[in-house]
């Protein structure tokens, strides 16, 4: 079977975050926090590589104010590393640490397509 990869794109512009959250009405869309600083996040961005789909990353030191204003959107309280699936600019699934699993974000995933 032919191994995936998870195509990482950086988030760094509210702008962008606009257009995600707009995008989110159309398909699901996933964020990742990520910590550069911590092993645990290095670790489970390594475990969601793959995914097999676009992951919007915000690195959490460079790029604070959209990790608070996904929090704010979402009413997901903040956490690194942090999974969130946002459909219809609802959060529909969300975990951090090691709870994180690229098998939960695909089932969010084609659970929220189907719905």
């Amino acid at each position: 079977m032919e191994e995936m990869s998870t195509n990482f794109i950086r988030v760094e512009t509210k702008e962008r975050l606009d257009s995600l959250f707009e995008e989110s009405h159309k398909r699901p869309v996933v964020f990742f926090k990520h910590s550069s600083t911590c092993g645990i996040s290095s670790g489970v961005k390594s475990i969601v590589s793959d995914l097999g789909t676009d992951l919007n990353l915000v690195v959490v030191q460079t790029d604070r104010e959209l990790s608070n204003e996904i929090a704010s959107r979402t009413n997901v309280r903040h956490q690194s590393p942090q999974a969130i699936v946002v459909r219809n600019g609802r959060a529909v699934y969300h975990a951090s640490h090691y709870d994180i699993t690229s098998e939960d974000i695909q089932k969010s995933i084609d659970d929220s397509e189907n719905s």
